[in-house]
């Protein structure tokens, strides 16, 4: 899965991407960033349970 790092209005995002030629990437800053990673854990769980529910 490609990442890429930039800059919005001067603050730095990070940009996730399923494929290269991702139409609708995943971009967030340094704040969500870090909900997610205090949140892993249940991320985590969430996808697990669910899991059949793919798209």
């Amino acid at each position: 899965m490609p990442v890429e790092k930039s800059e919005y209005r001067g603050n730095p995002i990070i940009i996730l991407r399923r494929s290269e030629d991702d139409r609708f990437p995943f971009s967030f800053g340094l704040s969500k960033a870090r909900l997610i990673v205090e949140n892993l854990e249940e991320i985590k769980k969430f996808v697990e349970a669910n899991k059949d529910k793919e798209e």
